[in-house]
């Protein structure tokens, strides 16, 4: 009779091991599959369906892997699924928690003592059928809850031929969790369901893998606003300088982007470094953070510091992008009318360089601001996803062009920040000019003045006004413009 009972035990754990060979973390298996699976009905043979977790070719942290986490660029979605309702933690301290019964009439499993016979895994009774796991997951492990020490923790193992792989109080959840491992092959359905026997395993769970959720990219609606293809931006070996901060060069939108440097403040120490980051990642950034111009050469001058600077900090910046034979110059500052920033200004157009500058975020009554508003000088005012106008943005007849500048996503000293000024508008028109300089290299200053006037998408009251200019940048319509 002894010898009969095992036979029928051994099937019995043979239909059972069958039934959990079926788990998957396949996404195309019906809940009434699932749920088929979790019955363990093995008489049904169209109720189960072939697969497996992660051991059947479901994918399997690599070795050595296991708990390492890759924190993206920016994370989209951290939770993709519904929020699963788990029970109330029990308050530190109370761990007293009665451990749950085996159902109705199912024999309990004895736990051996330390150093006492083990239980052959084979002859283990499960309490519950297997379940079919979901999802990828470990293959050799389990997690689970225990309301009991680190002797309960050991018995447990033996009891159930597992191994300790890890185990700490939860003060979230309440009792010791333990990671054991599955040393024999046994499918995770199989243990979960035997763990069930033991009363002191209060929570049995897969050790499921997640991933974060994060862009492979981050497109600006700047793009689409101004009319240019994100796909084939460019503005490759088109030099640009940038008058700004000091900048996280190590930022890896800005790898590769740096051509050159320059400090036109060396005794003051460097403190900020967002707003030279973002205008440059605005311009040319690669990665995640991809610029407008991607393959500009920036030439970066820092002559700021506490958003503060002097006009011969500013014109030792002029002077040296200017002897780096940059295309362009973006200004991205605003201060009061002084002369020699408007002959410096005034003989850069003249060796043919393009001049970019901010137009004022001081709002609709302040006076002009400079160098934005001398002649020559491309004045940009910042427009939201909207095409509406960025309210705190200076006003005045000088205002030459509108661009998206209200709410962008750019790098910064942080790693990414959200942004908003006509500092960052002023930054996708010379990224702008610089795809049109590398379509056509001979193009001069003055026909990209005459284009994007010609071509602006008119905003406000019909024609220039003081709100808007010319009004929104179309870069697809100025290279269009006859030479």
């Amino acid at each position: 009779m002894a010898a009969k009972a095992v036979i029928r035990l051994t099937a019995a754990m043979t239909i059972f091991a069958a039934s959990a060979m079926a788990q998957t973390n396949d996404p195309n298996l019906t809940q009434a599959e699932i749920d088929c699976l979790n019955r363990g009905s093995a008489a049904n043979a169209d109720c189960a369906k072939g697969g497996g977790g992660v051991k059947d070719g479901g994918k399997a942290p690599a070795p050595g892997t296991t708990g390492v986490v890759f924190l993206p660029a920016l994370i989209v979605d951290l939770f993709p699924n519904p929020a699963v309702v788990t029970e109330a933690p029990i308050p530190p301290g109370n761990t007293a928690a009665p451990p749950s019964a085996p159902p109705s009439g199912a024999p309990a499993i004895q736990a051996a003592a330390p150093g006492g016979p083990v239980v052959a895994p084979t002859d283990l009774v499960a309490t519950e059928p297997p379940r079919a796991v979901i999802g990828d997951f470990v293959p050799d492990e389990v997690l689970v809850t225990v309301n009991g020490d680190a002797g309960a923790v050991q018995q447990i193992a033996a009891s159930f031929g597992l191994e300790i792989r890890s185990q700490r109080q939860s003060r979230l959840l309440g009792n010791t969790l333990v990671r054991f491992g599955i040393p024999d092959g046994r499918p995770v359905g199989v243990v979960l369901a035997q763990l069930a026997a033991d009363g002191r395993t209060l929570r049995r769970e897969a050790n499921h893998v997640y991933a974060l959720q994060q862009a492979a990219s981050i497109v600006n609606y700047a793009f689409e606003r101004i009319a240019l293809d994100a796909n084939a931006a460019s503005g490759e070996n088109v030099r640009v300088g940038v008058i700004d901060t000091g900048i996280d060069d190590s930022n890896p939108a800005l790898s590769g982007v740096i051509a050159g440097q320059f400090d036109a403040m060396p005794d003051v120490p460097i403190k900020a470094r967002d707003h030279g980051t973002s205008v440059d990642g605005l311009i040319a950034g690669t990665g995640a953070f991809k610029g407008m111009a991607p393959g500009a050469r920036i030439y970066h001058a820092r002559a700021f510091e506490g958003g503060k600077s002097t006009m011969d900090v500013i014109l030792s910046a002029l002077d040296w992008a200017a002897e780096q034979d940059v295309r362009i110059i973006n200004m991205s500052f605003v201060g009061p009318k002084n002369e020699l920033l408007g002959i410096a200004c005034r003989n850069a157009s003249a060796l043919g360089i393009v001049l970019v500058a901010a137009a004022g975020n001081n709002g609709p009554k302040a006076p002009y601001s400079y160098p934005a508003a001398f002649d020559g000088v491309i004045a940009v005012t910042a427009t939201d996803a909207k095409d509406g106008l960025m309210p705190q943005a200076n006003r005045g007849a000088y205002v030459f062009i509108s661009a998206p500048g209200v709410e962008m996503v750019a790098p910064s000293g942080a790693g990414s920040d959200v942004v908003t000024g006509t500092s960052f508008a002023a930054a996708i028109v010379t990224g702008a000019i610089a795809n049109l300089l590398h379509a056509a290299p001979d193009r001069s200053a003055d026909w990209v003045e005459k284009a994007l006037a010609a071509t602006a998408k008119d905003l406000g009251p019909k024609g220039r006004d003081n709100d808007f200019g010319f009004g929104l940048l179309d870069t697809k319509a100025a290279e269009a413009a006859k030479d």
